[in-house]
C-alpha cells in the first residue's frame, strides 16, 4: 500500500478501469475487496481519508440488530447474523464475542426480552456466537455490578459481535491492495464523464494535497459515497432528488469504571426509540447512541447539546455510579447514510436495508445498509456492476477471503530496524511509535488526524491525550514523510482545531 506507486499506477493507465469506486468507507473498500478478487480492475477514489466518515464512528458492534427484530425487519436480521458470523471467520483478528446483559426492572420485561433475545438467537442458526440465558438479579448485579438494583427483577445475556471499526476498514483497503486494486485516499471525484449516448464512462479526480487533475475512464462507476451519495449523483443528474435522510448519532467515552464489567449493557428501548449501548471498548466504556434527523451531511460532525443531555440522563436511570459531561473522555458524531421513506419523518424507524440504483447515465448508487452487512453489500452491488457494464460474470468469493492481517508483523520489523521506535507514545496506550512509522509508510496515513484518529484510536478514546502527544506524533511522521517544520505546525493547527470538538465537557 504505497500511495506513490498507486499514483503511478493511475497515470500509467492507458486503457479504462473495469471499475472505479467512489467512496472509502466501509461500502466502497467492500466493494473494491469483492471486485479485486473477482480478478476485476479496480480504481477506489476517497476524497477525504479511508474511513474519515460513518465507518469509523460506529458503535463498534458487528450485530443483527436487536431493534430491528422488534420492528419486524426478520431479513435483515437474519442476514446481519449471517453476516456477523462470517465477518467473525474472515476477520477473526478483529472481530471478537461480546457477552450482552439486558438489565429487566419488571416479570414482563424479563419474560418479552427473553422470548426476542432467545428468537434472535435462533435466527443466526450455525453462524450463532452462545445461547441466551435468563439470569436472577444476583446473577446480574454479579456480571453488572454498577447497574441499578431497585427495582431490579434480573436479566438476560445474550452474545453479539465487537470490533475495531477503522481497523478493519485499513485491513479491508489492505486486502484489496493484496488482490490488486489500486486505492487512493484524499483524491476527490469533482465531475463525472459521459460518451456520446449520454452514458457514464469516467471520472475526474484531483489529488488534494498538490491539486494535481486527473481524468480516468471506467467501464463502471460505482458510487458508495454513503451520507454523501447525492452529491455524486448530483454530477450524473443535476434534476436528481434527494435519497438521503441523514441522520446524527453520537457515542461518549468514559472510564472503564462506570460500566466496570467484560460484559457490555444493552437498554432495549429508550424515550427516542432507539437502542443504547455500553461497552467495554479499548479498556475504556463507549456509551452510545442518538438518533437526530440532520438536514446536510458533514465530513465532520458535532455534538448537539441535547445529544450529550440524553446519554447522560439515560445513563443515571440504570448505573449507580454515573457519568457526567467531566468524565468524557471525547465524543464522536456519525452520521448514518438511511434511505428517504415517503411516510416517516422519524429516522429511528427508517430500515437498514441497503438500496442500489442505477439512473438512465449508468451511474450506479450504493448506500443504506450498515457495518455489519458490508460483504453482502458488496457483493449485491458488483454482481450488478457486472451485469450493467456487460463484465464476465464472475463468482464473488468474498465469504472465505481472509483479510489482511499482516500490521502486527510490520510493526515487528520496523522495531526490529530500530529499537527506539518500541517507545510507547503515552502510558495510558499500547500505541508505540513503530505505529506511526507503519501507519505512514504501510497505511497511507498523510495527516496527523489520520494516525491519531483511525491508525490509532487515541483521538477517539481520550482527546485531551491525544491533542497532549500530538507534536511528537506530527515529528515522527515528518520524518517519515520527509516533511519540514512548517507541515508539522500546520498539522498542529488542524488537528487542535478538529480534537476541540471530540472533548466537549473536559
Amino acid at each position: 500500500m504505497q500511495r506513490k506507486e498507486m499514483l503511478n499506477r493511475v497515470r500509467d493507465r492507458k486503457t479504462a478501469w473495469d471499475m472505479v469506486i467512489i467512496g472509502g468507507g466501509a461500502t466502497g473498500v467492500g466493494c473494491a475487496v469483492d471486485a479485486a478478487s473477482r480478478g476485476f480492475d479496480v480504481l477506489l477514489l476517497e476524497q477525504s481519508d479511508f474511513g474519515k466518515g460513518t465507518s469509523s464512528r460506529s458503535t463498534k458492534l458487528v450485530h443483527g440488530g436487536v431493534r430491528y427484530l422488534e420492528q419486524g425487519n426478520f431479513s435483515l436480521v437474519r442476514e446481519a447474523l449471517k453476516e456477523r458470523g462470517i465477518l467473525k471467520q474472515i476477520a477473526p483478528h478483529i472481530v471478537e464475542t461480546q457477552a450482552f446483559i439486558v438489565p429487566c426492572y419488571s416479570l414482563w420485561q424479563k419474560l418479552y426480552y427473553g422470548l426476542g433475545l432467545k428468537i434472535y438467537n435462533l435466527f443466526s442458526g450455525k453462524y450463532g456466537l452462545g445461547k441466551s440465558q435468563i439470569l436472577s438479579k444476583t446473577a446480574t448485579l454479579e456480571r453488572l455490578p454498577n447497574i441499578k438494583d431497585e427495582s431490579l427483577k434480573g436479566g438476560i445475556k445474550y452474545y453479539d459481535g465487537k470490533f475495531d471499526d477503522t481497523r478493519l476498514l485499513i485491513d479491508l483497503v489492505k486486502t484489496a491492495a493484496d488482490n490488486n486494486a489500486c486505492v487512493l485516499n484524499y483524491s476527490r471525484v469533482f465531475s463525472l464523464t459521459k460518451d456520446n449516448d449520454g452514458k457514464i464512462d469516467g471520472v475526474n479526480f484531483e489529488r488534494v494535497e498538490s491539486g494535481e487533475l486527473f481524468n480516468v475512464k471506467a467501464k463502471a462507476v460505482i458510487n458508495a459515497t454513503g451520507a454523501f451519495c447525492d452529491e455524486i449523483r448530483n454530477l450524473s443528474d443535476k434534476k436528481s432528488s434527494k435519497i438521503i435522510s441523514p441522520s446524527q448519532g453520537i457515542h461518549l467515552v468514559i472510564d472503564k469504571s462506570f460500566l466496570n464489567s467484560n460484559d457490555a449493557m444493552m437498554i432495549p428501548r429508550t424515550p427516542d426509540g432507539r437502542v443504547l449501548f455500553a461497552i467495554p471498548w479499548h479498556n475504556k466504556t463507549l456509551v452510545g447512541t442518538t438518533d437526530t434527523p440532520i438536514k446536510n451531511p458533514v465530513l465532520e460532525p458535532k455534538p448537539l447539546e441535547d445529544e450529550i443531555d440524553f446519554i447522560l440522563d439515560t445513563c443515571k436511570h440504570y448505573l449507580e455510579k454515573t457519568p457526567t459531561r467531566s468524565d468524557i473522555k471525547s465524543i464522536f458524531v456519525g452520521i448514518r447514510p438511511l434511505v428517504k421513506s415517503s411516510d416517516t419523518k422519524n429516522t429511528a424507524s427508517l430500515s437498514r436495508d441497503h438500496t442500489i440504483e442505477i439512473d438512465p447515465a449508468k451511474l450506479l448508487t450504493i448506500t443504506g445498509g450498515k457495518w455489519t452487512t458490508f460483504r453482502h453489500m458488496a457483493e449485491d452491488t458488483i454482481n450488478h456492476a457486472i451485469e450493467m457494464a456487460k463484465l464476465p460474470m464472475t463468482n464473488c468469493v468474498t465469504k472465505t477471503l481472509q483479510i489482511n492481517t499482516n500490521k502486527n508483523n510490520q510493526i515487528k520489523n520496523i522495531v526490529k530496524e530500530n529499537p527506539t521506535l518500541a517507545e510507547k507514545l503515552h502510558k495510558d496506550f499500547s500505541y508505540q511509535k513503530a505505529d506511526i512509522v507503519n501507519a505512514c509508510r504501510n497505511e497511507m496515513a498523510q495527516t496527523l488526524e489520520d494516525v491519531l484518529a483511525r491508525r490509532t484510536r487515541i483521538l477517539f478514546l481520550d482527546a485531551k491525550i491525544a491533542i497532549k502527544i500530538s507534536k511528537n506524533v506530527a515529528k515522527i511522521m515528518a520524518s517519515e514523510l520527509n516533511k519540514d517544520e512548517n507541515w508539522v505546525d500546520e498539522q498542529l493547527r488542524r488537528f487542535n482545531a478538529t480534537a476541540k470538538s471530540y472533548s466537549i465537557g473536559n
